[in-house]
């Protein structure tokens, strides 16, 4: 089998991971994990692109020293956040961070221009501010200066092989994308305001690159023959491939700092209800359609827990496990708010804006930690039960089973509530499916594997860490026909 580089850049940590795959195997060590998060300057929210490059390099140098075979590389990171590039390769400036302000009311200005719902029947995307659409009608004098625009794990990809592409899975997030073809739609573009010169050609998951630079190999000690694949580049999609499913019909929620709540399909949803519930047409590894809710995920509690740990007093990391088990003793039922909540999204203090919601909803706000931490996670947990409820409304598709990858798996309070806020199992792991999702296509482009997506999973299901979580009685929202309402 050969030996594969995952670099696996997520919004909170990144870390580069080492795996191989073959019939039957499955194997992944980290090598290198790194902290990661919207840099604060003078009042708005950069990516730190140069600054995580300098980590993927330490972690290439890692790899070498663990193994001399590496034969792919690969890189996935969160969607719609790109870079922009002067015609001699330099990069023009610091990147965006989405959660930065700067799109506030952009796209009501857009939608003044192209309808709202003829805009999703064209691109099949959900509402959301920070869409790279909405991010580069802001743009203004950057982009006249820019010779291309790359989406960034194509941007880490350039830096490591002198190539210039846009992967397809995270491409279909742009808004900019035909929500049919998955390639560049004109009409879109020129909407956003670009030249289509700006943007490179579309490649599918499962695509070799080609060799790494010269002076990357020669950095990190990775032998000559080490190639850049690209895999599902957009997380998400490369979580999905790592869902240990065993038919079709189960959702899925991806949850680390958010949480994506969805089933698979093999056609867009772009139906009037689906535009009313906010619902997006991904692109998915193997052309399929990740219809799917974007939720808030663990970052309300990350927020939280960051406030806490930089309070006066506060010695060391707070005590997750300890905070979880005290949450799992507060008594249910108490108010829960909606963490979809556009005043949840900007970095910073967020127990205050917990309280508020809670009061606003009518309830007495939580006071002790334990107390915050339940209401987030019962909040969170109905939240992913309202958008399982909502896809198998508005795709048709049957659910019997719910699973949740990536961080989130870890919590197991986490895991108990959205059981039963469901009324269906769910099956917990794999924790690293993003990464393991992104091993398993360079894999398959290697020959390591053969098959389609479903060999995969059942290679994740025989050999991953999951653990089932069965619903308890008389906790679920109304449960009908597999589904939840």
């Amino acid at each position: 089998m050969s030996v594969h580089v995952a670099v696996d850049l997520g919004a909170s940590s990144g870390r580069v991971m080492v795996g191989s795959a073959g019939p039957g195997v499955l194997g992944l060590e980290e090598v290198h994990r790194f902290a990661n998060g919207p840099v604060p300057v003078a009042g708005s929210w950069f990516t730190d692109a140069v600054g995580l490059w300098q980590q993927v390099r330490t972690g290439l140098r890692a790899v070498a020293r663990h193994t001399a075979d590496a034969s792919s590389v690969a890189v996935d990171t969160w969607a719609v956040d790109y870079g922009l590039l002067a015609a001699d390769g330099t990069l023009l400036g610091t990147p965006r961070h989405y959660r930065d302000g700067r799109t506030d009311g952009v796209a009501e200005r857009v939608h003044a221009r192209v309808p709202a719902l003829d805009l999703y029947r064209r691109n099949g995307l959900q509402h959301l501010p920070f869409t790279t659409l909405y991010q580069l009608v802001t743009e203004g004098r950057l982009l006249e200066l820019a010779d291309r625009l790359l989406l960034l794990p194509d941007l880490f990809g350039h830096w490591l092989a002198d190539v210039q592409g846009a992967e397809a899975t995270n491409a279909s997030t742009t808004g900019m994308a035909d929500v049919r073809t998955g390639r560049w739609a004109p009409d879109l573009v020129d909407l956003a305001g670009i030249r289509p010169g700006l943007l490179p050609p579309v490649h599918d998951p499962g695509t070799v690159l080609g060799g790494l630079r010269r002076e990357v190999l020669a950095d990190s000690g990775l032998g000559a023959g080490t190639r850049l694949v690209a895999v599902g580049s957009h997380d998400t999609a490369s979580a999905v491939v790592a869902v240990p499913a065993q038919d079709e019909a189960f959702a899925y929620i991806a949850c680390g700092t958010w949480g994506l709540v969805g089933v698979e399909l093999e056609e867009p949803v772009l139906s009037a209800d689906s535009f009313a519930a906010n619902f997006t047409n991904e692109r998915g590894v193997d052309d399929r359609i990740r219809y799917l809710r974007n939720v808030m995920g663990l970052w309300v509690l990350q927020q939280c827990v960051a406030e806490w740990e930089a309070e006066p007093g506060q010695r060391g990391p707070v005590d997750l496990t300890a905070l979880l088990a005290a949450a799992a003793d507060v008594a249910p039922g108490g108010t829960l708010v909606d963490v979809d909540d556009p005043r949840l999204l900007p970095p910073g203090p967020m127990v205050a804006r917990v309280r508020t919601l809670v009061e606003e909803a009518g309830g007495r706000a939580p006071a002790a930690r334990a107390e915050v931490v339940r209401c987030v996670l019962e909040s969170l947990a109905a939240a992913f039960a309202r958008s399982v409820a909502d896809a198998v409304r508005l795709s048709g598709r049957d659910v019997r089973v719910v699973h949740l990858v990536g961080g989130g798996a870890r919590n197991g309070l986490l895991c108990r509530l959205t059981a039963d806020a469901c009324g269906l199992p769910v099956v917990a792991g794999p924790v690293e499916a993003t990464a393991l999702g992104n091993v398993l296509v360079q894999a398959r482009a290697a020959g390591d594997l053969p098959g389609s997506l479903e060999t995969l999973r059942a290679l994740v299901r025989q050999t991953a860490d999951l653990v089932t979580v069965p619903p308890r009685t008389g906790t679920a929202l109304q449960h009908t026909n597999g589904g939840v309402s």
